[in-house]
């Protein structure tokens, strides 16, 4: 048996209280764990009650890692819990802490779920396979990723995805409708939607060249791969190269005999 001689202030921690026992420094403690032992001066402390307050302090202390920790923006249970065995807590402690955050509502996964579904749609427009990657790097269970994710819309899909197509549409004026829309469907495939919202996206996009248009794109395309072909083929092998090439670009066949008209009328 110990007894509580000195209880003395933290000078560089105010929240912090040093414990001395028997007129020798024995442990420092939280100021809610002195009020939860109700340790005073005069108290009597078996070895069972030492370690008991040591456990109940050390939880403490990673409570209080934990909220500094979320002061800064919302974290999963997950990442609360990676940072706190980072910083060298034992698992039985970390485990109270978060009981403890989680309690006060200081962490709460589904919160935390919606908000990161809200920012990455509004922030990147990212549609729910990409979103789940997400969930699931920050440790959410595959149940609530589903529940959550079952509130993103058809509709509002579409609408993000379509957004993100009209941006390409008018950022490539430079291809053919063919490579514009392998462009949308590539991207947006990457952003994490289904093929069923591109093919949606893709139906109601507007894509479309007129003469004009046609011309400029032959100007930028059909040169390169005129060139291309006519220091290694000539006639009927040159025209067919070309013709071959130029279609898989996506320019209309009409077109595409225009175009080898006029290359060879020039020579």
């Amino acid at each position: 048996m110990r007894m509580i001689t000195k209880i003395a202030r933290q000078k560089n921690n105010p929240e912090r209280y040093n414990i001395y026992l028997n007129e020798e420094y024995a442990f420092p403690v939280d100021e809610a764990i002195l009020i939860q032992f109700g340790l005073t001066k005069g108290k009597v402390l078996d070895e069972f009650e030492i370690q008991e307050i040591a456990y109940e302090d050390e939880i403490r202390k990673a409570f209080n890692k934990g909220l500094n920790f979320l002061s800064y923006q919302m974290r999963s249970e997950h990442e609360v819990k990676k940072k706190l065995l980072a910083l060298e807590f034992g698992e039985a402690v970390v485990l109270e802490a978060i009981q403890k955050l989680k309690s006060y509502g200081f962490i709460n996964d589904e919160n935390y779920s919606k908000a990161l579904l809200d920012t990455k749609k509004a922030t990147m427009k990212k549609g729910p396979r990409a979103i789940r990657q997400d969930l699931i790097k920050k440790g959410i269970e595959k149940n609530l990723q589903d529940e959550v994710l079952a509130t993103y819309s058809f509709e509002e899909q579409v609408k993000l995805a379509k957004q993100l197509a009209e941006k390409i549409v008018r950022a490539e004026s430079k291809r053919t409708p063919t490579q514009i829309k392998t462009k949308i469907q590539d991207y947006l495939l990457r952003k994490g939607y289904a093929f069923s919202i591109v093919e949606e996206v893709l139906s109601q996009v507007e894509i479309g060249q007129d003469d004009d248009n046609w011309q400029q794109l032959l100007d930028a395309q059909g040169e390169k791969v005129w060139k291309k072909y006519v220091s290694k083929y000539t006639g009927y092998e040159l025209k067919m190269k070309v013709k071959q090439a130029l279609y898989q670009k996506g320019f209309p066949i009409e077109v595409i005999d225009r175009f080898i008209e006029e290359k060879e009328n020039e020579e």
